[in-house]
């Protein structure tokens, strides 16, 4: 049986695409999409899970953080004041509730899915930050990427490594995984899933730096890196689904769950990329 993330890639992913090649601005307006629906379904989560928080402020808190996560240098201190703006904003709103606890605990979740859901701005960040293609490139294998750009290549071969280790997971631990490892989280995780899962990120990472003209060992770093990322992505959202007695994040794309449970990879991923990415182009 093919897995749930697979099946809904047949949904997420053409549009993903598409709009990558279209470059930007498009790009980073459908990360602000994908961003206010994923908010929204977080602020749901935290709610049902007990905490209280403000739906309007946590979605915009989350596209104000996406922002400042993605802005480039010019723009860097604005993004910064958003932020704050809205931490202010929702310290205010907090003050209408009676019970103080319940008004603290308004304003932590609303910052926390704001902070959380907003750091998936970091995957318009990497294109801000990429090195350009490498004169050591293989000149057949770039001439293939080179209509993309290098911004937008190095933000493919990120979401290529997020889904390599999804596959590889699934593939690997569906066949041979018996030992588990977090059951109180997530019970269908594997050691073998997660070997699996490395293996095909370390291929995918190593391949994809050698057509961008990086040193290919460097594969060997940031596959695991983004591997190990995207699995505790994966499992912190499901701690959050758990804690609030939900199977999924939402019903945004029938039988497969909302727009956080597609996501949530990425969130913890597209961060540990940029800062690999960044540390390259130095």
């Amino acid at each position: 049986m093919i897995s749930q993330r697979a099946l809904s890639a047949a949904i997420f992913v053409p549009p993903l695409l598409i709009v990558l090649a279209l470059g930007e601005p498009w790009f980073a307006a459908l990360i602000a999409v994908f961003v206010a629906v994923a908010a929204w379904e977080a602020v749901r989560l935290v709610r049902a899970a007990g905490y209280p928080a403000i739906p309007a402020l946590g979605v915009a808190g989350a596209l104000a953080v996406a922002a400042d996560m993605a802005a480039t240098t010019q723009l860097r201190t604005y993004a910064d004041l958003l932020v704050a703006a809205v931490l202010v904003v929702t310290g205010i709103a907090a003050f209408a509730e009676k019970d103080t606890r319940v008004g603290f605990g308004a304003w932590i979740g609303t910052a926390f899915v704001a902070t959380y859901v907003g750091m998936l701005g970091a995957l318009v960040r990497l294109g801000q930050v990429a090195p350009p293609f490498a004169g050591s490139a293989p000149s057949g294998q770039l001439s293939a990427v080179a209509q993309l750009g290098a911004e937008r290549a190095w933000i493919l071969l990120v979401i290529l490594l997020v889904w390599a280790f999804d596959t590889g997971a699934y593939c690997v631990g569906i066949t041979l995984g018996k030992r588990k490892f977090l059951v109180h989280i997530s019970p269908s995780k594997s050691y073998w899933g997660m070997f699996g899962g490395l293996v095909a990120v370390t291929a995918v990472a190593v391949a994809g730096l050698w057509q961008l003209g990086q040193p290919p060992l460097m594969g060997l770093l940031l596959g695991p890196l983004v591997g190990v990322a995207a699995q505790a992505g994966d499992l912190a959202e499901s701690m959050l689904k758990r804690a609030a007695g939900a199977k999924d994040s939402g019903g945004l794309i029938p039988g497969h769950g909302g727009m956080l449970d597609r996501v949530d990879s990425f969130i913890f991923a597209a961060p540990v990329a940029a800062i690999f990415v960044t540390a390259l182009a130095r």
